[in-house]
């Protein structure tokens, strides 16, 4: 009988490691894929790490260049949103575009019939066969909101493996199929960077040092700044602002180049406007009530979704939240399912 090919990312890690050898486990015939991408200083051992690790797994591997895709999908992203005063999400464009988009046709092209990765979140089914996307059962783990924008056609050639496992189960799996001798580190969530800092990146893409005020919310300058994209929304470090409390970034103004400062009670909002919602499934009748995550680890909150003016819609927390950041994504779960995300267009919007 001829086993079902599928074909997993492959990115080093742990985590992918052990979701292909879970995947053997159930007889099916696992081809590893590395994505090989623009990263500062190259990637050269990462390539020897993970074709020793398919060599160990005795599983093809097939080495897939990705640098301009990646770069024009991904990098011109991350550096344009940066620099219009927002912060982007690199990882939930590269899995939408990238990863379940450009790699996961490469896996089609080479016989594939589905694809998996090492994410800890989970795939459930309606009962009319519907792809349901929900969060891990390791809640300190959980990355269902990182594949927030997934489509459901995609999520029907998709399995996860580890989306039952806790990173305990997965470092005891590592430790059972004896790679003692393996260098199998974490996987980087920003893996282009690469060590490097947001500011050196986007210097490396030739963008010059934008140096402009700090300023507070009653139009007071107190400082200067050397360029937007090196502060985010709720940071506090970096500022060199001496005062007899702490100063919180509080909005990046790209029009007028002006970081905009506040103390820590200020960064609290009710209300962010957003853009571009999509739904994994049939839009649901607005306006709507659940729980709703604004970035990657903040714990989520109940609030309303409401149309609000051509091509977009507000959010209207039940408790006002901490740094309510543009550029990221807020993703609506029921329970734990994922029903789908908008991005995050301004905070205190419709007040």
């Amino acid at each position: 009988m001829t086993r079902e090919k599928i074909g997993i990312a492959m990115s080093g890690g742990v985590d992918s490691l052990v979701a292909a050898s879970l995947l053997q486990g159930l007889g099916l015939e696992v081809h590893g894929f590395f994505m090989r991408l623009p990263l500062a200083g190259g990637a050269g051992g990462q390539v020897h790490r993970v074709q020793t690790l398919a060599g160990h797994l005795r599983i093809p591997l097939h080495i897939i260049d990705m640098r301009s895709a990646f770069s024009k999908k991904v990098i011109s992203y991350f550096v344009q949103t940066y620099l219009r005063g927002w912060t982007p999400n690199p990882c939930v464009i590269c899995n939408e575009q990238v990863k379940f988009g450009v790699l996961l046709r490469e896996m089609r092209d080479r016989g594939m019939a589905r694809m998996a990765t090492g994410h800890y979140a989970r795939i459930s089914r309606t009962e009319n066969g519907v792809p349901i996307l929900r969060r891990g059962l390791d809640p300190g783990k959980d990355q269902s909101y990182f594949l927030c924008r997934l489509h459901p056609d995609t999520l029907s050639h998709l399995v996860l493996p580890l989306g039952e496992a806790t990173k305990k189960d997965v470092y005891r799996l590592a430790a059972e199929m004896s790679l003692e001798g393996f260098p199998v580190p974490e996987s980087q969530d920003v893996c282009f960077l690469a060590g490097s800092s947001v500011a050196d990146f986007i210097a490396a893409q030739g963008i010059p040092e934008q140096p402009g005020d700090i300023v507070t919310d009653s139009g007071k300058v107190i400082g200067r700044h050397h360029g937007l994209w090196r502060y985010t929304i709720g940071q506090r470090r970096g500022l060199d602002l001496p005062d007899a409390s702490p100063w919180y970034v509080h909005e990046l103004d790209a029009r007028h180049n002006r970081l905009l400062v506040c103390k820590k009670e200020q960064l609290m909002t009710g209300r962010a406007l957003l853009s571009e919602v999509r739904w994994l499934g049939g839009e649901p009748l607005l306006p709507w009530q659940g729980l709703v995550q604004i970035r990657g680890r903040h714990t989520p909150a109940l609030a309303l979704l409401s149309p609000y003016g051509a091509e977009q819609w507000q959010l209207e927390f039940a408790r006002p939240q901490l740094a309510v950041t543009p550029g990221q994504f807020a993703v609506f779960y029921e329970d734990d399912a994922v029903l789908g995300s908008g991005i995050i267009a301004a905070s205190g919007g419709g007040q």
